[in-house]
């Protein structure tokens, strides 16, 4: 019995390794986004905050995620596609967003002060659950076909685990990396002190680019949401343009389609997003509102460690 209890869990392992290989690409833009909310609050708080935000990305996926993707699934799976576009132009408006705020635009949020850690942590935890759907999503897709209900939950519960596992482990090493680098400058032996004063030395640059490739992780996550779902809905003209693309681009191999696919989705969420920026600033001034898009999370130009 414990035999075919190991072979039942090795093939869920199996499958689930499989099943989430092609979302790879998501796990690393969730790992790249997740930084910037955590940036340039007290050191102590920092492994705290990843922790609470690890808790809200499981409950995304356990709570709302899983059940809502299986359920849509069995009995009303043409609504899948509206709900990614929804999630797609979320990303898109916050991609802008912050590609504003480095030409200095700013909008209704000057300097907090001390950042508001709850704030922080809900705008994270909304964030994660697009891309934690985006995840889900493309895992379930690529699920052999037949497998019975309970098998493919135990599969999705699996990668939900490994995905969060990945994504807010990276996340802490980054946010603590500095501390580790603190440590080796005061020690005796002098090549471990100078490879630690190199970690402190390059890591607000290392967060600077790491707070970019977030935004632009944004963008192109959420452009493709858009082309892709668009088309699904037969709105194709995006989503031709895409496939044009990587059609030209197939001859010169694998990495130059992906390049292009990102570039043009890139792109597109961008132009997206300024469109949805701007009408939320045209409703907000006819009611005479100033809206406030600051989450807790900082600006990619204004990163700092």
């Amino acid at each position: 019995m414990s035999v075919g209890l190991l072979a039942v869990v090795d093939d869920i392992l199996s499958a689930a390794m499989k099943a989430s290989a092609k979302a790879a690409g998501v796990v690393i833009d969730d790992a790249a986004v997740t930084p910037q909310y955590v940036q340039g609050i007290t050191p102590a708080r920092e492994l705290p905050v990843v922790a609470k935000i690890a808790v809200g990305s499981l409950a995304n996926k356990f709570v709302i995620i899983i059940p809502v993707a299986l359920l849509l699934t069995a009995f009303a799976p043409f609504v899948l596609p509206y709900l990614l576009i929804l999630g797609g132009a979320y990303l898109c408006f916050e991609g802008a967003e912050k590609v504003l705020e480095w030409f200095g635009v700013q909008h209704g949020h000057a300097d907090e002060g001390a950042r508001n850690e709850n704030k922080l942590v809900w705008g994270a935890v909304r964030t994660d659950l697009i891309l934690s759907t985006e995840i889900m999503l493309i895992s379930l897709s690529n699920l052999e076909a037949g497998l019975d209900i309970w098998t493919t939950l135990a599969i999705l519960a699996v990668i939900a685990l490994i995905m969060t596992g990945v994504v807010y482990g990276a996340v802490a090493l980054l946010v603590k990396i500095d501390d580790i680098g603190l440590k080796m400058a005061k020690s005796r032996e002098k090549r471990v002190r100078h490879t630690g004063m190199r970690i402190v030395r390059s890591m607000p640059g290392v967060f600077r680019f790491i707070s970019i490739l977030g935004t632009v992780a944004m963008l192109w996550v959420g452009g493709h949401l858009l082309l892709v779902n668009l088309g699904e809905v037969h709105v194709t003209f995006g989503a031709d343009i895409l496939h044009g693309i990587e059609h030209i681009l197939e001859p010169a191999g694998a990495v130059i389609v992906w390049i292009g696919d990102t570039l043009f989705s890139a792109i597109a969420g961008l132009a997206a997003g300024l469109i949805i920026v701007g009408i939320v600033l045209g409703i907000a001034k006819v009611f005479g509102k100033k809206p406030n898009f600051h989450e807790g999370e900082e600006s990619p130009a204004d990163v700092h460690a």
